[in-house]
């Protein structure tokens, strides 16, 4: 597996993510959060963006999740999103050259 599989796969956890918070809690901000991060990371993988941009947007969105889970003290879905981020970013950092 490359590092181009993870962030198809976290690309699509993501858009997923947003069709669920838009699905079950009628969050139009996480549809439309979940496809502006996504974007830029298909962009990479097809070679249109450095691929630093793959390991800054998880990284981001990892933070931002830690901190609403410290404010909100749920685990959905914030601290899930958080997870899956670390996980990719870590997978990205090792995976990825120059990393």
């Amino acid at each position: 597996m490359n590092w181009q599989w993870i962030v198809w796969i976290y690309v699509a956890l993501l858009v997923v993510g947003g069709l669920m918070g838009l699905l079950k809690a009628g969050s139009k901000v996480s549809l439309v959060s979940s496809v502006a991060f996504a974007i830029p990371l298909v962009a990479v993988t097809f070679g249109y963006l450095p691929p630093i941009v793959a390991k800054v947007i998880p990284g981001f969105v990892a933070v931002v999740m830690g901190v609403r889970l410290a404010k909100t003290k749920k685990f959905m879905p914030a601290g899930m999103t958080l997870i899956v981020s670390l996980l990719a970013l870590v997978a990205l950092l090792v995976m990825m050259p120059g990393a």
